[in-house]
């Protein structure tokens, strides 16, 4: 084998697998938004859509950590040594943390829907921080290098998991908040994932754009849209009369009781 381009034969490999990854997760995020809710159509893909994002998540994660401290070799439309690592590195970083967060708690908080201190645990508590930790440098080092895009979405996820922790930490939450809870971090992993391709997928492509706004506040813009319209059906749909519960916790309720 040759030695020095062993980094590099590997990056392309994690880029490949990204893209499969990646694109399974892109891909199968739509079909549990659209089907019913706790159906078996939306627990079968949801579980794909999670598990492609983790697996893109990952990768993203080593291909990060590799166009940091990997061999000197960039995409020949990136000519600033300073940019590349902050979108290909440390923002790269960041969004794959932000990913695998985003899921992480999504199917905690139906998993432990009775028992919700034991998202209180390190192993919980440490994703959400690996999240924090990386997004505050993201931020920071987004702002040293005039890059106030990079400053936007380290604070986006930042706030989320603050909420997060909010959820976690309080001393007693409504019956059936899980759901929202399920839901927003699920819409949050593909809005997160969606900024990724776009942003940093998109490059190769079209480098002109990478820093484009109206390309960032895409997935965004129809993500929040989500939420705000889930959110709103869940309040129709909250129980009449006190004790009673709710459709979608029954129906998120048969999702935690699923295969």
């Amino acid at each position: 084998m040759d030695l020095f381009h062993a980094p590099t034969d590997l990056f392309h490999a994690l880029v490949l697998l990204h893209i499969v990854t990646g694109t399974l997760g892109l891909v199968a995020f739509w079909v549990p938004i659209a089907t019913k809710k706790g159906a078996k159509p939306h627990r079968r893909w949801g579980r794909i859509a999670c598990y492609g994002f983790l697996g893109a998540g990952t990768l993203a994660i080593l291909m990060a950590l590799l166009s940091l401290y990997g061999p000197e070799e960039r995409i020949p439309s990136v000519t600033d040594r300073t940019l590349f690592a902050g979108l290909f590195g440390w923002m790269m970083l960041y969004l794959g943390f932000l990913t695998i967060g985003f899921v992480d708690y999504g199917l905690a908080v139906v998993k432990h829907a009775r028992e919700r201190t034991k998202l209180r645990r390190a192993r919980y508590q440490a994703v959400i921080a690996a999240v924090i930790v990386s997004g505050a440098w993201c931020g920071w080092f987004g702002a040293m290098i005039g890059q106030p895009l990079m400053v936007l979405v380290a604070v986006v996820g930042i706030v989320a998991m603050a909420l997060q922790q909010r959820y976690i930490w309080r001393r007693e939450v409504a019956r059936g908040s899980h759901v929202g809870e399920h839901f927003r971090a699920l819409i949050g992993m593909g809005i997160s994932a969606y900024t990724a391709f776009l942003s940093v997928g998109l490059v190769r492509s079209i480098p002109e754009h990478v820093f484009n706004p109206a390309i960032w506040a895409g997935p965004s813009v129809i993500g929040v849209s989500l939420i705000i319209y889930f959110t709103l059906r869940a309040r129709r749909s909250a129980p009449s009369k006190p004790g009673a519960k709710p459709a979608s916790a029954a129906a998120f309720g048969a999702e935690r009781a699923g295969p």
